[in-house]
């Protein structure tokens, strides 16, 4: 990838500046952690601003409603927004970046122009029905039925880990068409909408005392056969999809805000007194290679991506979320030696961050999943018995 800006990507970086610089006073205030409803309408508030602004889907193809951006344009747009402190995708990270690409790479013509616009303008959030309670790190072995009736499934079971499941409005549900066939051939991928009969969700509080996680139960949940993405019985292989974006590109937001973190952490450090400790200096300069590495990463994984067919990420990203997961963690490790007595107040700038990065390296697919995948398949390894 041509590092080198080019004068038509500088002017998209000095546009884009100059839009945030008047579109970001004008945000409402920020609802309260806890005020779920209150957070999807800003989130979708903001994802309309972008697309109002033709910001939206800058990594999505132009045949799937993107902007047909070009790789550096999709950096330049995470860099600026994240350093102008812009929201995130918040609420609709599944929908941005997980559901609406897959859909985008696998969906029919009439799936993509019934889901993809509804995300890209800000109208419809989506979930992630993949975990299970014995479902975990081996996802194939998952249990949730789906028996065909005519043009419906008939799905029996419950998913675990379900993000932002009380106010989605579309769940990408994994579930068992065979279960005479061996585990990884016999399931689909199916597009639920949650308002359907038989859908009941349950909360769940996290450790940070928050609760963007649910249990959801399915008791004879009706899903049409149309909302299928994929042949019946392949859908490990559109699963493989989703989980190349995941664990590929969508994190790339989160590196740059743990960057500057690491800025943040440092000027801390000197107003406080620890910048003193040279252990705990060289800790930082350390991070910061690591991130900055990361970042190179990030940008091979997104080029990589978005000249693939179907913009899917390659396997690169399994290399990306080991390495990542382990940085985070330790960045607020640091942070909590920078901050001291103070890292135990819930009240203190990251240490709610602190906590949710412990569940980094099990998100998303654990540290030893990645490192299995790793191992197979860019070194060649045999597999384990």
């Amino acid at each position: 990838m041509d590092l080198a800006y080019t004068e038509e990507e500088r002017d998209f970086r000095a546009r884009l500046r100059e839009w945030l610089h008047k579109a970001l006073p004008e945000l409402p205030a920020r609802p309260s952690p806890d005020d779920w409803p209150g957070r999807r309408a800003y989130d979708l508030g903001w994802q309309r601003r972008l697309y109002e602004a033709g910001y939206a889907g800058l990594h999505w193809p132009v045949d799937a409603g993107g902007r047909g951006a070009t790789p550096t344009q999709h950096l330049i747009f995470l860099e600026e927004t994240e350093r102008a402190g812009a929201p995130y995708v918040g609420a609709n990270f599944v929908g941005l970046l997980h559901a609406g690409p897959t859909i985008a790479a696998e969906g029919t013509a009439a799936q993509r122009a019934r889901w993809l616009p509804p995300v890209l303008r800000g109208d419809e959030v989506w979930c992630q029905g993949f975990s299970e309670p014995d479902a975990g790190s081996d996802l194939a072995s998952l249990r949730t039925r789906a028996v065909r009736d005519g043009d419906d499934y008939v799905i029996t079971g419950s998913k675990i880990w379900t993000s932002h499941a009380e106010v989605a409005d579309w769940c990408e549900l994994l579930v068992r068409t065979d279960p005479e066939a061996p585990k990884h051939r016999g399931i689909s991928w199916l597009a639920m909408p949650m308002d359907a009969p038989g859908v009941t969700v349950r909360p769940l509080r996290t450790l940070a005392g928050s609760t963007e996680f649910a249990e959801v139960f399915l008791d004879e949940v009706r899903v049409p056969v149309a909302n299928r993405v994929g042949a019946e019985n392949d859908g490990w292989r559109v699963t493989m999809v989703t989980l190349s974006f995941e664990r590929g590109t969508a994190f790339v937001g989160e590196v740059v805000a743990c960057r500057r973190t690491l800025g943040g952490l440092a000027r801390t450090a000197r107003a406080n007194g620890r910048w003193d400790d040279p252990v705990l200096r060289r800790r930082l300069g350390r991070l910061y290679g690591e991130f900055g590495a990361l970042w190179r990463l990030t940008q091979w994984n997104v080029s990589e991506a978005e000249r693939s067919a179907g913009g899917v990420p390659g396997i690169g990203g399994s290399v990306f979320k080991l390495a990542y997961s382990h940085a985070r963690q330790e960045l607020y490790d640091v942070a909590a030696e920078v901050l001291g007595a103070s890292s135990l107040s819930l009240d203190e700038e990251w240490v709610l961050d602190r906590l949710s990065s412990l569940s980094y390296t099990i998100a998303a697919g654990t540290s030893q999943i990645q490192r299995n995948i790793v191992a197979e398949r860019i070194l060649g390894l045999p597999k384990g018995r």
